[in-house]
């Protein structure tokens, strides 16, 4: 009966996954909108800093600021 459920489960998330890609229709896109005025796009090194290397400092920026900033432990540890 396990075996059952499973494929029912499969069966409905391809099914839903399908339907989404259907109907949002990327196609679409290549028309232009009036008054749509595009930017000029960002080179490879531009798109790694932006998407990759700002939120990975952001992150141990964050995480570095907790870790100094933490005071329920105490520095050193005494049994």
């Amino acid at each position: 009966m396990d075996k059952k459920n499973a494929l029912r489960a499969g069966a409905l998330a391809a099914g839903t996954t399908l339907m989404m890609l259907l109907m949002s229709s990327p196609a679409l896109a290549i028309t232009r909108d009036d008054g749509d005025d595009p930017g000029v796009g960002l080179s490879a090194w531009e798109t790694v800093g932006l998407y990759v290397l700002i939120p990975l400092g952001l992150f141990v920026l964050i995480a570095g600021l907790v870790m100094v900033l933490d005071k329920s432990r105490p520095s050193s540890s005494k049994n």
